[in-house]
């Protein structure tokens, strides 16, 4: 039994499924959109411009859901939301990727800035498919 589950839930436990990590801050995915995120609220505090106000708003929203998605995901306990979460992780990074460079082509944003947020977002996009592929049933 895991979380308070019951052991009907046991056999899709995360721990069953060999995720035995300390906590989801361990997992590289969620570093990598923490960083992403902090990022992302930087640029909005420093850049935000009133005519591009829904980009920054969607860009903001994006980026925190990617690492909230991961810890909600990890924190429910079972595979099945982990995979459903990472699911929606995973489409948030790539639209906070699109929107970053949206932001970049029009020079709304640091090109050297938008480069680096871009990257750490790649790699969480990376990162969050390598867990869907490790723990989404075939």
């Amino acid at each position: 039994m895991m979380l308070g589950f019951p052991d009907a839930y046991a056999e899709s436990s995360l721990k069953s499924a060999g995720l035995t990590m300390r906590d989801h801050r361990s997992l590289k995915a969620w570093q990598e959109a923490h960083l992403v995120a902090g990022g992302v609220l930087d640029l909005a505090a420093l850049h935000w411009n009133p005519n591009l106000r829904e980009v920054f708003r969607q860009l903001v929203a994006s980026a925190l859901s990617v690492q909230a998605n991961i810890t909600e995901g990890y924190a429910l306990g079972t595979r099945g939301l982990f995979v459903r979460h990472l699911r929606i992780a995973y489409g948030s990074a790539v639209e906070a990727g699109d929107l970053l460079g949206l932001l970049k082509e029009r020079q709304a944003i640091p090109s050297t800035t938008a480069d680096d947020l871009l990257n750490h977002n790649h790699q969480s996009q990376r990162l969050v498919l390598g867990l869907l592929h490790r723990y989404a049933k075939p």
